[in-house]
């Protein structure tokens, strides 16, 4: 597949997928903030509930990791926006994170990969974690229970945030399977009082994702910087 440059600035683009063009948005971090050799592609919830790439929760999370000093990569699944192809309940929306995830590899093989996502995309990107090998992964209110997730265990640094009161997500479903599969790197966070989609909880989210990923981070960060 003939792919773009990876950009040097903020920019919108289209990527090839194996169901036609991802459309995609790769952002940087602050030029005041330490740059870390990692990038973060977020993945979005629910398309046929209305998911999409700028969903508040995906761009909340992608800018607490762009606050971090990493640079993150946001797409719309097949049939989503501008993005070709169909719906396909999770299967070939894994192939459309690998295709997008190769062409991130291609361009910067020295840098980390993280995966996240919210919602369903937290299920697609759980699924796909274990042939993608990311360095991280993030996955916000993870839909167990209503998919089929695989029994593998994520055996890299996993955070997990669920809302106490999801509406969408039973919570107990969620503590169920991570207590089943036994994850030897997980970080669960459950957050009280809050909803399905973090309403009211997105500046409570940010802090979570930038307190626990700050560990992970491959050089050192100013504390400064996390303000």
């Amino acid at each position: 597949m003939n792919q773009p440059a990876f950009p040097s600035q903020d920019t919108a683009l289209k990527l090839s997928g194996p169901a036609g063009l991802l459309e995609a948005m790769v952002e940087f971090p602050d030029a005041s903030i330490r740059r870390q050799p990692v990038i973060a592609i977020v993945c979005h919830p629910l398309p046929t509930a209305g998911g999409t790439m700028n969903n508040k929760v995906v761009t909340t999370s992608a800018r607490a990791l762009r606050e971090l000093g990493i640079i993150t990569v946001r797409f719309n699944f097949r049939g989503t926006g501008h993005s070709a192809g169909q719906f396909d309940h999770g299967q070939g929306e894994q192939q459309d994170l690998a295709a997008v995830a190769d062409w991130v590899r291609q361009h910067h093989p020295d840098s980390a990969l993280w995966l996240a996502g919210f919602s369903f995309g937290a299920y697609v990107s759980i699924q796909a974690s274990a042939k993608l090998s990311p360095a991280a992964l993030i996955s916000l209110a993870p839909p167990a229970g209503r998919w089929d997730f695989a029994a593998h265990a994520p055996q890299m640094p996993w955070l997990v945030v669920q809302g106490e009161e999801d509406e969408i997500v039973a919570p107990h479903a969620v503590y169920h399977w991570l207590e089943d599969i036994q994850p030897p790197q997980l970080t669960l966070v459950k957050m009280p009082g809050c909803s399905h989609f973090f309403h009211g909880k997105l500046v409570d989210l940010r802090g979570v994702i930038k307190n626990t990923a700050k560990h992970w981070l491959p050089l050192p960060l100013d504390e400064s910087e996390l303000q």
